[in-house]
């Protein structure tokens, strides 16, 4: 049985914590904002370069580039991106989960944020390189990672390259994807488990090219590569910032819940103790 003195330390103890976690949920909802507009400002122009770097690869049948070329896959590269810090609900052990189904022995990982490094290094996996990114990724950061990923390919160290990480939807939602990166081409997404399958792109359209499509494509091809891994970090501190806006905000709830009750317990234990006094009182001086 609690006294009331053990409540009142209790009220007083979860009411810091509450103010503590109001401060980071408005910290994070700041961030948020900014965070959002960047990935969702990104997207269009994203999506644009993805659909005329799949028409150029259509159109330019004939066309031979090292980035382009299928082999038998022996050996991968994952591309793992996830936040730097934790209170974040699940969604660093989403993006953990999709990175699982790899076959440790034959992949080795690049990871972008702290926290996915700590993974592969609590799991044993193979960790090639390690990337930072701010709250407000750059498009150098993003180069950094894809010229690694590229140059680990070209080298053929690995067959193929994939990325996992997390797709912003909005500030309730957001998905970990594992998407093909390399070989440049057709995008395939692997099923990630409590997940619906999504991908970063959109369908192809009628572009014509000048002076060819040949041409084109050779720009392209590096270009596309670092503005699609500044696109992916983008949605990943989009998807940070508004799942830890999200969960600081149900703790922040959560305490003033248990603030609620537990005053209440201390009004019901402080009113007894007054009713048990003037019980006391009015029987001595009946008696």
């Amino acid at each position: 049985m609690q006294t009331p003195r053990d409540l009142r330390r209790r009220i007083k103890s979860v009411s810091a914590t509450s103010q503590i976690t109001r401060a980071m949920q408005m910290v994070a909802a700041s961030k948020m904002r900014k965070a959002q507009l960047a990935a969702v400002a990104t997207r269009p122009f994203a999506r644009l370069l993805y659909r005329i770097q799949r028409h150029a690869t259509i159109a330019a049948a004939g066309f031979d580039h090292p980035l382009l070329e299928r082999r038998e896959e022996r050996r991968r590269a994952v591309i793992l991106i996830a936040g730097d810090k934790g209170l974040c609900g699940a969604l660093n052990s989403n993006v953990f989960r999709a990175a699982a189904q790899f076959d440790p022995s034959s992949t080795l990982f690049i990871t972008a944020g702290r926290k996915a490094a700590q993974f592969v290094a609590r799991t044993g996996r193979h960790l090639a390189a390690e990337f930072a990114y701010g709250d407000s990724p750059t498009y150098a950061e993003a180069r950094a990672i894809a010229a690694f990923a590229r140059d680990r390919f070209l080298a053929r160290d690995v067959d193929r390259v994939w990325v996992v990480a997390t797709r912003f939807v909005n500030t309730l939602a957001q998905e970990p994807v594992s998407i093909e990166y390399l070989p440049v081409g057709e995008i395939h997404g692997l099923s990630v488990p409590d997940a619906e399958s999504q991908q970063m792109h959109g369908e192809p359209e009628d572009i014509a090219f000048e002076p060819s499509a040949e041409y084109v494509l050779e720009y392209l091809l590096g270009v596309y590569l670092n503005v699609y891994i500044y696109y992916v970090l983008l949605n990943a501190k989009a998807s940070e910032q508004s799942a830890r806006m999200v969960s600081m905000k149900n703790a922040t709830d959560s305490a003033q819940t248990l603030i609620e009750s537990l005053t209440l317990d201390y009004n019901k234990l402080r009113q007894g103790a007054i009713t048990k006094e003037l019980l006391e009182i009015a029987g001595g001086q009946a008696g």
